[in-house]
């Protein structure tokens, strides 16, 4: 049988009607904007100042580089294609956005693990903190969540860069998304679709378990406070992390680990929204530009 090699694929994108799109080209503007300020603006005011060179600021900075990194994947793209209706994206240049969104949003579900694993240690082990905290066990974090992100997705999505596609070439998305490329290839794809779902499960619900346990017990310890004013505010904090830390997951995994059918493609971009927009938005101004030490810093700038 003879068949047509796709060179192209068409994103259907968010919005049906000129007029819809033009809201969410604002709205999405304005996000994309306060996501590379806020993430921008922790990078240089973490890296300036000699009194935010702990273990804390080095992993919050790391995470702001890479959420800009990641949002910078799809967001400029969606964006243009809102502004300018072209709906296309090249072969190549659809398996390298796949290929960086997965790999940098597996990433960061490494880093929000580790930096509440640090929380944790900091909070629960104060005296041991230092010790334990050191710059070169920092460093070798970092790397571990680069390593396995690697060691995990790299493999299923090399697979899927090879499959043969022949069309349908058309996507009910706004960025190049795993699951429906698979669905566009001539050719089997169970195999990697039962590879893909495995690693999911192990590293949401892994991670998850990390995150939620060491906030437990961060909890637990806040719990113990001799002062009211003290819980209050440790709270106050620890409940804004944990906001987010609950949109994120839960939205990622109904969106990738839930029973084929529940769900559309409509549910399925407004989940994608809220876990690759939403949280990337408030993550600076929720983990870093609240923090006290931050705030005295920015004061000091301001008088200057």
């Amino acid at each position: 049988m003879n068949h047509t090699t796709v060179v192209e694929f068409v994103l259907l994108g968010l919005a049906n009607s000129r007029r819809w799109e033009i809201t969410l080209f604002v709205f999405l503007g304005i996000a994309y904007l306060l996501i590379l300020l806020g993430n921008i603006s922790v990078i240089s005011i973490t890296l300036t100042n000699h009194f935010l060179q702990t273990p804390m600021y080095y992993f919050l900075r790391n995470f702001a580089l890479l959420e800009i990194t990641f949002t910078s994947t799809f967001l400029p793209s969606t964006l243009y294609s809102l502004l300018t209706e072209r709906k296309t994206i090249s072969l190549p240049g659809c398996f390298l956005q796949m290929l960086l969104f997965y790999c940098l949003g597996t990433c960061t579900l490494f880093y929000m693990a580790v930096m509440s694993l640090d929380r944790y240690v900091a909070i629960c082990h104060p005296l041991h903190y230092p010790a334990i905290m050191n710059s070169r066990f920092c460093l070798q974090l970092i790397l571990g969540c680069w390593a396995l992100t690697s060691l995990l997705m790299l493999p299923p999505t090399i697979m899927t860069v090879q499959l043969p596609f022949c069309g349908p070439n058309v996507m009910d998305h706004f960025y190049c998304d795993a699951s429906l490329l698979l669905q566009l290839s001539c050719t089997d794809t169970g195999f990697i679709e039962e590879l893909m779902f495995i690693i999911l499960i192990l590293i949401l619900p892994g991670t998850l378990i990390v995150t939620a346990v060491s906030y437990g017990c961060i909890i637990v310890t806040i719990l113990h406070i001799p002062s009211s004013a003290g819980r209050r505010k440790a709270f106050s904090t620890c409940s804004a992390h944990l906001m987010v830390v609950m949109v994120f997951y839960s939205t990622c995994i109904y969106r990738y680990i839930r029973p084929a059918q529940r769900g559309g493609q409509d549910s399925d971009k407004v989940l994608s929204l809220f876990f690759s927009v939403l949280t990337q938005t408030l993550n600076p101004y929720i983990y870093s530009l609240r923090n006290r030490q931050v705030k005295q810093v920015i004061e000091i700038f301001r008088h200057n």
